[in-house]
C-alpha cells in the first residue's frame, strides 16, 4: 500500500507552498542517487519524495488527494491516464475500442499512433531529474546525461524474433489483434487471447531481446542547460524517450532541473541575496567593503563587487547593486544583487584598545545611540507599570 504523501515529505496536512518545496529539497538532496552509489532504496526513495512532490505541489492534485486520497490521483503523480505522458492516452481508446469497436476509439481523440494493439504504438515519455549548481543555473551549462531507456534490439532489429526467423501472422485475429464476439445484441471485441494483441506470434524468441523486441540501456545525451534556469524548470527532448513498439516513433524526455542550495547565495526570483559582515569601524565611519558576486562575461574576471557602507549602518542594512543578479531565462533582464550588512563586534582586543574603546564609550551620547536611547525609555516605560510609578 502506498505511504501517504505527507508522510514521505514528513511534513503536516496544512504546510504551505514554501516549506513544501523546502522539504522536498532537503530529502531529495538526502536521497539522490547519485549522491549514496546508484543505491537501489536511494533510488526507490527519491522516486517515492518526487511522486509525493509533485502531487502535492500542484494545487488541483492536492485537493484531489486531500479529498480521495491515492484515488483521487490514480496513483501516478496525478495524471488520471496512467504515467508516460501522452501515452496513458492510448489506454483510454484502447478501452473504449475493446468494449465498442476501432470505429468508435477513434472517435474519441483519435489513435494518436496505437489505438490498435497490433499497430504501431508511440512510446512511452520519460523524466529525468538533473542537479545543477547556481553557477550553472546562472550562466549555462552543457551537460552530459545518462537516461536509461528502451531501445530496439539491435540483434533481432526489434522484431522480437531469433535470428534467421520472422514472426508470423497470428491464425486467431489474423494479425489484427483483436477478436470480436457476438454477446446478445452488442459485438464485443477484445484482446486476441492467442497473440495477446501484438497480431503475431515469435516461435522461436530472439536471445538477447526475449522476444519482447526491445531492451533497456543507458543513452548517453548532450544537454543545453540555458542561463536563468530555477527549480521546477522543464527542459523537452523530442524523440528521446522509450523507444516506441512494433515501428512506432519514440516517446519524449522532459529534463526537471533541481539548483542545489548555495553556500553563499540566496535566490529570490531574479536577486541574489549575499550576507556580507561588515567591520565596526567602517559601520560607524562608512567605507566600502567587497561583495562576492558570480562570474559573467562582463565580469572581466573579478567576482567581486564594491559596496558602499553609509556611516552609522546597522546590522540587516540592505544595498542593491543593479543587474549582478541572476538573467532572465530566454530574456535580457537581469536581477539584482541584494547585500545584507552584518555588522561585526571586534574580538581579543590588547588592552590599548579596549582601553580606547572605553574612551569612546565614555565620550559617546544618547544622541548617537538612537536606538538604544529609544529602547531604555520603552523599557523604563514598562517597568513603571509592573513596579509602579517610583520605579527608576
Amino acid at each position: 500500500m502506498a505511504r501517504d504523501y505527507y508522510e514521505v515529505l514528513g511534513v503536516e496536512r496544512t504546510i504551505d507552498a514554501p516549506g513544501l518545496k523546502a522539504a522536498y529539497r532537503k530529502l531529495a538532496m538526502q536521497h539522490h542517487p547519485d549522491r549514496n552509489g546508484g543505491s537501489e532504496d536511494s533510488m526507490a526513495m527519491f522516486k517515492e519524495i518526487s511522486e509525493a512532490y509533485t502531487v502535492l505541489s500542484d494545487d488541483q492534485k492536492r485537493a484531489a488527494y486531500d479529498r480521495f486520497g491515492h484515488a483521487g490521483v490514480n496513483g501516478g503523480g496525478g495524471n488520471p491516464f496512467g504515467a508516460g505522458g501522452g501515452q496513458g492516452f492510448h489506454d483510454i481508446n484502447d478501452i473504449f475500442s475493446q468494449v465498442f469497436g476501432d470505429a468508435f476509439g477513434e472517435a474519441f481523440g483519435g489513435r494518436q499512433g496505437g489505438g490498435r494493439q497490433g499497430g504501431p504504438r508511440r512510446g512511452s515519455d520519460l523524466r529525468y531529474d538533473l542537479e545543477i549548481t547556481l553557477e550553472q543555473a546562472y550562466k549555462g551549462a552543457d551537460v552530459e546525461i545518462a537516461v536509461p531507456t528502451t531501445a530496439s534490439c539491435e540483434t533481432c532489429e526489434g522484431s522480437g524474433a531469433k535470428a534467421g526467423t520472422k514472426p508470423t501472422t497470428c491464425s486467431t485475429c489474423q494479425g489484427a489483434g483483436r477478436v470480436r464476439s457476438a454477446n446478445g445484441f452488442f459485438q464485443v471485441e477484445r484482446t486476441c487471447p492467442r497473440c495477446g494483441g501484438n497480431g503475431q506470434m515469435i516461435a522461436e524468441p530472439c536471445t538477447t531481446c526475449h522476444g519482447h523486441g526491445q531492451v533497456r540501456k543507458n543513452r548517453k545525451l548532450q544537454l543545453k542547460v540555458p542561463a536563468g534556469v530555477d527549480d521546477g524548470s522543464r527542459i523537452r527532448l523530442s524523440g528521446e524517450g522509450d523507444a516506441g513498439q512494433r515501428g512506432g516513433p519514440r516517446g519524449d524526455l522532459y529534463v526537471f532541473m533541481s539548483v542545489t542550495p548555495h553556500e553563499l547565495f540566496e535566490r529570490d526570483n531574479l536577486d541574489l541575496l549575499v550576507t556580507v559582515p561588515v567591520p565596526m569601524t567602517t559601520a560607524a565611519l562608512g567605507g566600502e567593503v567587497d561583495a562576492p558576486c558570480l562570474v559573467s562575461d562582463a565580469c572581466d574576471g573579478r567576482c567581486r563587487a564594491a559596496v558602499d557602507v553609509p556611516a552609522g549602518s546597522q546590522t540587516g542594512k540592505t544595498v542593491r547593486i543593479k543587474g549582478k543578479g541572476m538573467p532572465h531565462l530566454n530574456g535580457r533582464q537581469r536581477g539584482d544583487l541584494v547585500v545584507e550588512l552584518f555588522v561585526e563586534t571586534p574580538t581579543d582586543l590588547t588592552p590599548r584598545q579596549k582601553e580606547l574603546l572605553e574612551e569612546l564609550a565614555a565620550s559617546l551620547g544618547e544622541t548617537q545611540t538612537p536606538r538604544n536611547s529609544s529602547f531604555a525609555g520603552k523599557a523604563k516605560r514598562f517597568w513603571a507599570d509592573i513596579l509602579g510609578e517610583t520605579a527608576q
